[in-house]
């Protein structure tokens, strides 16, 4: 049975027996004059990235009605919270997004005092979080997950392909996929090089850049969400991927096999924030601790199917589906974490270095 058909068998067993054990909701997990919510909280989020069901949920327990506006891609989001166009009071943000907003004074700090729930975010998000939020004073980690390799194993031997230099083989000719996409596709040589993900050194960019030109010939498809689909028709057996997206890919089939490559790869967070003009920041912080509450961030996965950075979520994840602990894709070895980097917010000098090889790439 797929995890979509257990999911409101699961979620409701989880919620009485988290009351039991005292994991879920409980007089630490909500502040103490949470009765006294009401009104509203304008939600600014990737778009399909809450399940319905949860903000159901939060409007029930809470009676704090939840207007829910999505965008595509950070850079989308970006320029509706930097010029005030529509003032919202939580928005999902990724790391680098997150770090740009703190630079450029559109965030408001976070009273964790509001957000006992926050104690469920586990210490390696936490770390890892303080390279885009010194002090984890303005974010709160929503998901997670990696960039790296999904394969078909039916027709690629399983544990072939287990580094990005793989990619640059002759024997994968017109099989394989690359993202479409700036920073995700110069982390790729970048990481092979053995330079940081987030490096400012033209000559670094630049040779990332010639090693992108070289493998071009072997490439089937340049693309991003159309990977996944691709992978699955069988139109080539090897893509770059995002975990989450692998996930997917491994509920239809089986025999997708996904690979955190050895040289390391980027580890990428979403988050909660709160902007400076927010009008309704009690509220925002209502929607964060809930969001961070066990059986919420388990139902998240559930229908996200990205990591948790929510440790109880963990363990509950375990239980149901054991066998995801096995899958790198979920649960990467610590090994493997160590070689990650974040995307930083690189600065306008060195966004448009980037954008610079970039383009000699794509017009070569």
């Amino acid at each position: 049975m797929k995890k979509s058909l257990l999911k409101t068998v699961v979620l409701t067993f989880l919620i009485f027996a988290l009351a039991l054990c005292g994991c879920g909701t409980n007089e630490e997990d909500v502040p103490e004059d949470d009765a006294s919510y009401s009104g509203v909280v304008y939600v600014y989020n990737y778009g399909d990235y809450v399940d319905p069901e949860m903000i159901d949920l939060f409007e029930e327990e809470t009676g704090i009605k939840v207007v829910y506006d999505t965008f595509d891609t950070n850079e989308e989001m970006y320029p509706v919270i930097a010029n005030s166009s529509v003032r919202y009071d939580v928005v999902g943000a990724g790391d680098y997004m997150v770090e740009k907003m703190i630079i450029n004074g559109l965030l408001d700090q976070i009273d964790y005092a509001n957000i006992p729930n926050f104690k469920y975010v586990s210490d390696m998000c936490r770390e890892f979080a303080k390279g885009y939020d010194p002090g984890n004073v303005y974010s709160v980690p929503y998901t997670w997950g990696t960039v790296g390799i999904l394969y078909n194993s039916r027709n690629i031997p399983d544990g072939e392909i287990t580094a990005w230099s793989d990619l640059w083989k002759d024997k994968y000719y017109d099989d394989i996929m690359m993202m479409d996409s700036l920073r995700d596709g110069l982390l790729i040589p970048l990481k092979i090089l053995g330079y940081s993900c987030n490096t400012a050194d033209e000559e670094e960019v630049s040779k990332a850049a010639d090693l992108l030109i070289e493998q071009k010939p072997l490439v089937y498809k340049y693309a991003t969400d159309a990977i996944r689909d691709l992978l699955l028709n069988e139109s080539a057996n090897i893509g770059v991927i995002y975990s989450g997206e692998a996930l997917y890919c491994q509920e239809d089939d089986e025999d997708m096999h996904y690979v955190l490559p050895e040289e390391g790869s980027n580890i990428w967070f979403d988050t909660w924030t709160i902007p400076k003009n927010a009008e309704n920041k009690k509220n925002a912080e209502a929607w964060i601790n809930f969001m961070c509450r066990p059986d919420v961030a388990f139902a998240t996965y559930e229908y996200l199917h990205y990591s948790t950075p929510n440790i109880e979520a963990e363990k509950m994840i375990i239980e149901e589906y054991p066998e995801d602990l096995e899958n790198p894709a979920i649960f990467p070895s610590q090994e493997l974490i160590d070689k990650c980097e974040t995307y930083h917010y690189l600065g306008k000098e060195t966004d448009a270095l980037y954008n610079k090889y970039w383009k000699k790439f794509k017009a070569s």
